[in-house]
């Protein structure tokens, strides 16, 4: 897991902002040496997980057509 994925930078106030899609609330899996069970998963997990999935593919899809925005061949200017 990134790190971009939990903070991101807010361009309007210039400072870093929490990622809403992650909630520390949540988070009480804390794992210790001696666990040895296997989690399981229940479907409401399993659901947050496909949605954070999918959030990192649509941000990287968005940064993809900027890049691509970016580095296209510029067209000639009509005269």
């Amino acid at each position: 897991m990134l790190l971009r994925e939990f903070l991101y930078f807010n361009d309007e106030i210039n400072d870093f902002a929490v990622d809403r899609r992650y909630d520390n609330s949540k988070d009480s899996s804390v794992l210790h040496p001696s666990d040895t069970r296997k989690i399981r998963l229940t479907l409401r997990q399993i659901n947050e997980i496909r949605m954070q999935a999918e959030a990192h593919a649509a941000e990287k899809e968005s940064e993809l057509q900027f890049i691509r925005q970016m580095y296209a061949t510029p067209t000639e200017p009509a005269e």
